[in-house]
C-alpha cells in the first residue's frame, strides 16, 4: 500500500508540476494539430488524409512523451529533487514506472488530437480502433523510456534535446511513414528494423489504412522487447550513476 500511495504521489507531482502547465497543453495540442493542418491543407480528398494519420499519430507521441521526460528529468536533476526521490523507500523500478507514465498518457493524448480533427473531415469508420490503441499505447511506452534513457545519460537540458534528436528524426525517415521500408535502399533497410518506431508505425499503418510490413504479433513482440530492453537499461543507468 505504502508503494502505491508513493507511486500515485511521484505521479501526481509530475503530472501537476509539469504536465498541466499551460505552455504543456497549448504544445501538446497545436504541435499535432499544426503538422495536421500543414498536411491537410496541402491535399485534397479522404484517402489521402487517411493516409497521414500514423504519421502524424507516430510523430505527436514520439515528440510530446521524449521532449517531456528529457526536460522533466533533466531540470529535477540539476535542482536535485529527483536525488531526494532515489531516497524514498521503493524500488528503482517503481519510481521509474511513476516517472514514465506521465509522459506515456501525455503522448496517448497528444496521438488522438489528428484523429479527433480528421474525425470531422474523413470517414474514420474502417480504421480498426484495437490495434490503433495497442500500437498508440506500445509507441508511447517505447517513446517515454527512450526519453528517459537519454535523460538519464546528459547533465543540461540541450545536452538532452540533442541527443533526443539525433535519435527521432532518423526514426521518422527510416521507420516506413514517409518512405516504404521496401523502397529504402538496402543498406539502411537493417537500420530501419532495428527501430522500435518502425514495429509501431506498422501497427497503425495495418490498423488505419490496412497496410503493413510485418505480422501484427511480430510487431508487439518486438515492442515489447525495447520496452524491457530500455527498462533495464533505464534502471541500470540510475543505480550506476547516482547510486552506486
Amino acid at each position: 500500500m505504502e508503494t502505491f500511495i508513493a507511486f500515485w504521489n511521484i505521479l501526481m507531482k509530475d503530472i501537476k508540476n509539469y504536465y498541466l502547465k499551460p505552455p504543456n497543453i497549448s504544445w501538446g495540442i497545436i504541435f499535432p494539430l499544426s503538422w495536421t493542418l500543414m498536411q491537410i491543407i496541402r491535399l485534397s480528398g479522404d484517402i489521402q488524409i487517411v493516409e497521414l494519420l500514423p504519421g502524424l499519430m507516430a510523430m505527436s507521441i514520439l515528440f510530446g512523451t521524449t521532449s517531456m521526460l528529457a526536460v522533466t528529468i533533466t531540470f529535477e536533476k540539476r535542482s536535485k529533487s529527483f536525488d531526494r526521490l532515489l531516497l524514498a523507500p521503493i524500488s528503482i523500478s517503481i519510481l521509474v514506472l511513476a516517472k514514465i507514465l506521465g509522459a506515456i498518457l501525455f503522448g496517448i493524448v497528444n496521438a488522438f488530437v489528428p484523429v479527433i480533427f480528421a474525425a470531422f473531415l474523413v470517414d474514420l469508420s474502417g480504421v480498426n480502433w484495437s490495434i490503433t490503441i495497442i500500437g498508440v499505447v506500445l509507441i508511447a511506452i517505447t517513446s517515454a523510456l527512450l526519453g528517459l534513457l537519454v535523460a538519464v545519460s546528459v547533465r543540461e537540458v540541450f545536452e538532452a534535446q540533442t541527443l533526443s534528436n539525433f535519435f527521432r528524426f532518423p526514426m521518422l525517415f527510416l521507420c516506413g511513414l514517409f518512405i516504404p521500408i521496401d523502397k529504402l535502399p538496402a543498406i539502411l533497410k537493417p537500420i530501419s528494423f532495428c527501430l522500435p518506431l518502425t514495429y509501431g508505425a506498422d501497427m497503425l499503418n495495418r490498423a488505419i489504412i490496412h497496410r503493413s510490413s510485418f505480422n501484427i504479433l511480430l510487431s508487439c513482440a518486438v515492442m515489447l522487447l525495447f520496452i524491457i530492453v530500455f527498462f533495464y537499461l533505464c534502471k541500470r543507468n540510475i543505480e550506476k550513476k547516482w547510486i552506486l
